[in-house]
């Protein structure tokens, strides 16, 4: 069960937690111990997460969120299972909390008289400059 905030609380059946060897350097402890974590939550079933932060929470996992609607966690920074889950967990809890979230929506504002006044003496100064470079063809 991992308490995400005062209100959300992921429940054990909406998490699976498989480990795996880590990649990369380490020695030969690496080819004989399993330490890093693969944290899965089912995300798409759970009751606990709104529709609209759901929505968020699939954008935000991207290549993490599978076709079954998981979304896949792993955890291989440190050399035990426990600080790998701990480290996992949190993970899935700043995914989630980051969702949760609403972005502001934005206001449109109309640019002032000043900056509009600003910008057309701008393009005028840049119009007369390029004017005054160009060669002149008389027809008479």
């Amino acid at each position: 069960m991992i308490r995400i905030n005062d209100h959300i609380t992921l429940q054990d059946w909406e998490l699976t937690e498989s480990f795996v060897r880590s990649s990369g350097p380490g020695g030969q402890n690496v080819n004989k111990v399993s330490t890093a974590v693969e944290l899965r939550f089912e995300a798409a079933r759970s009751p606990a997460i709104p529709p609209d932060a759901k929505a968020r929470l699939k954008k935000l996992a991207g290549w993490r969120w599978t076709s079954t609607g998981a979304i896949i966690i792993t955890a291989e920074k440190h050399r035990t299972q426990a600080r790998n889950r701990a480290l996992a967990e949190e993970k899935l809890r700043e995914l989630v909390l980051s969702a949760l979230h609403r972005p502001k929506r934005r206001v449109k504002t109309k640019p002032t008289y000043g900056s509009q006044q600003r910008r057309m003496d701008s393009k005028t100064k840049r119009s007369k400059i390029k004017t005054l470079r160009s060669k002149r063809i008389d027809h008479d």
